[in-house]
């Protein structure tokens, strides 16, 4: 009698599955960093928008930072395997990268004073939502 291995799912979890495409960015003959290059692209794309919010550079500072979200966004979409960038589901990570740069950025380009972009429906909601 062969045992054959069943398609369906255990009824007990018994380890942890890596997302779909959280595999190394490249091969095991590179070292640590480069095989990691997708998340420390954005990290460092968001530790340099923090940097010059610090600076003083309040709007490009936020506007790199969701900058460097919607950098994921399509780093998660296009590549088959990014790392440790890979959180949930591709669909997840690029609805949730995507998303929160998209606000991060209109939020930062909405910002008083002098707003660059005015977008009335956007100041209704937000002054709704602070008050």
């Amino acid at each position: 009698m062969s045992a054959e291995r069943s398609r369906r799912f255990p009824a007990r979890t018994r380890t942890t599955t890596r997302p779909e495409g959280g595999g190394r960015a490249t091969g095991p003959h590179a070292p640590a960093p480069a095989r990691q290059w997708p998340i420390l692209a954005v990290l460092g794309a968001v530790a340099v928008g923090l940097l010059l919010t610090a600076a003083g550079s309040f709007r490009a500072g936020i506007v790199l930072i969701g900058a460097g979200l919607l950098l994921g966004a399509g780093l998660r979409w296009l590549m088959p395997s990014v790392g440790m960038l890979a959180v949930r589901s591709r669909f997840t990570d690029v609805i949730t990268y995507g998303f929160l740069g998209t606000v991060i950025v209109l939020l930062a380009l909405m910002a008083q004073p002098n707003p660059i972009l005015d977008i009335p429906f956007l100041e209704d909601i937000v002054r709704f939502s602070v008050r």
